[in-house]
């Protein structure tokens, strides 16, 4: 579990970063968790956006896939997710 100070820090590195994934009307599945996954261990921090044509909510997106790929969910803003997950070989990020 993230303190809200690691989450601010979170935010301010991943202002600056494009999202990598987009989640658009077919919603979220297993297959787009596993990229992520993959994505999110040689990263740390990324992004993903929801589209418009998605019916879900972003929030509801986020939450899911943050349980599903085992990452922490930094930030929701409007249609941009921000996930975090410490890497085991590419740690590159400290944490205050």
């Amino acid at each position: 579990m993230l303190t809200g100070k690691q989450k601010r820090h979170l935010r301010s590195l991943a202002h600056h970063l494009t999202p990598i994934f987009q989640v658009g009307k077919g919603g979220t599945n297993d297959h787009l968790v596993r990229h992520i996954e993959e994505a999110i261990e040689v990263r740390e921090l990324i992004k993903v956006s929801v589209l418009n044509n998605c019916m879900d909510d972003p929030k509801e997106v986020g939450r899911w896939i943050a349980e599903e790929s085992g990452s922490e969910l930094v930030q929701v803003i409007g249609k941009t997710i921000v996930l975090y997950k410490e890497s085991k070989d590419n740690k590159t990020i400290e944490l205050p």
